[in-house]
């Protein structure tokens, strides 16, 4: 396995759905399949794919369909059918399940389609897979916190979308170190479906039957921003805001910010307060880099079966503020972005990587390409 060196809402989508319709002559039919839709990170992914579809370099080789499945394995595996019914040369896919589409993934390959799976894996070995190491994100994260708390302590966890290859690996790692060290105690524990909104109302659960006071540390996949959010809310002092390992959202970061950092647009608890956090992420380029591999193979290049994507982690000591966002700021390492330029905190921010030049801040935000 080669390891490449690489450094919002449903709303958004729905301006995807049936983007590319009807079959362009002389392009690449390509099909995007998504399952689960209902956070910041699959919106910001679909929007990058579509950049990277409307590249300088690719506008004329790729004839683009997206469609979404939702969080049902048999819709997708009917979708999927569909698409290589319509002709589809290559699909990229986010799988609802590892392993649930095996058999209209195989099935597919067989009928010559190029399959693509980014940031969840597809098991079928006919099937490419573009990804972080999952269970890395899960043991560094899980590491941090529980060096951070000395090896003790009351913690709560959010764990993702059920059935993804990228939850059961995450959360299986982090419990493995947790399990390490008999002080620590996991008092809650909820799905947080990837969501701000789903993790606050998790959290307000959780809180219902206890305080702040007897919680310690949080193992959120996503939800660092709206925890620290919801202590602030509280009365709790900047200073005194429990660590957290999770996510890579904008709004985040900018909490990670030394307390004084002047950002522009920050107000409330968007704003730099020194909160101690890890963030890492699966980058949302994952989806863009999956269209231009599909594209390479469809070419008569070879691609590696399993791209993995070295996986992106900011501490309070690493983060760095993108003064407007460009390019060469990005390459230079700055890792989150001025609240007046992304304005919706719980946004992803690792979108750079080298190999996909073609699409990077407008590619996130709003589906453009860089050229």
């Amino acid at each position: 396995m080669r390891k490449h060196v690489l450094a919002a809402g449903a709303a958004a989508l729905g301006l995807l759905v049936g983007a590319g319709d009807g079959h362009a002559a002389g392009k690449f039919k390509i099909f995007l399949s998504m399952s689960y839709i209902g956070n910041d990170w699959q919106a910001e992914a679909a929007n990058m794919v579509k950049a990277m579809a409307a590249s300088k370099d690719m506008k004329d080789k790729v004839d683009l369909q997206i469609q979404v499945a939702g969080p049902n394995a048999q819709r997708q595996i009917q979708q999927i059918n569909s698409m290589v019914q319509a002709g589809a040369q290559a699909i990229v896919v986010y799988p609802i399940s590892p392993t649930a589409l095996n058999q209209v993934v195989k099935n597919a390959c067989n009928k010559g389609v190029t399959i693509i799976a980014y940031d969840a894996e597809i098991t079928e070995p006919c099937a490419y897979n573009v990804t972080i190491d999952q269970e890395e994100a899960g043991r560094v994260t899980a590491e941090w916190l529980a060096k951070t708390l000395n090896g003790k302590g009351n913690i709560v966890m959010l764990t993702g979308v059920p059935g993804t290859s990228v939850d059961t690996l995450r959360t299986k790692a982090a419990k493995e170190v947790f399990a390490r060290y008999p002080d620590i105690r996991i008092v809650a524990e909820a799905p947080g479906m990837w969501s701000q909104a789903v993790a606050r109302t998790e959290l307000s659960k959780m809180l219902a039957t206890r305080s702040w006071d007897q919680i310690d540390g949080l193992w959120l996949q996503v939800g660092c921003y709206t925890a620290n959010t919801m202590q602030i809310e509280a009365g709790i002092k900047p200073e005194r805001l429990k660590p957290c390992a999770g996510e890579g959202a904008n709004g985040g970061r900018i909490q990670m910010l030394p307390a004084g950092t002047e950002v522009e647009g920050a107000n409330g608890t968007y704003a730099p307060m020194g909160a101690p956090r890890i963030s890492y992420a699966s980058p949302p380029y994952s989806g863009g880099l999956a269209l231009k591999l599909a594209v390479q193979k469809l070419e008569g290049k070879e691609i590696e079966k399993h791209t993995t994507l070295p996986l992106p982690v900011v501490t309070n000591e690493t983060v760095k503020l993108c003064k407007e966002g460009t390019w060469q700021e990005m390459a230079a390492g700055c890792n989150v972005f001025q609240p007046a330029i992304v304005t919706n905190p719980g946004w992803f921010a690792s979108i750079y990587s080298p190999e996909t030049p073609e699409i990077g801040l407008q590619a996130a935000l709003v589906g453009q390409p860089e050229y």
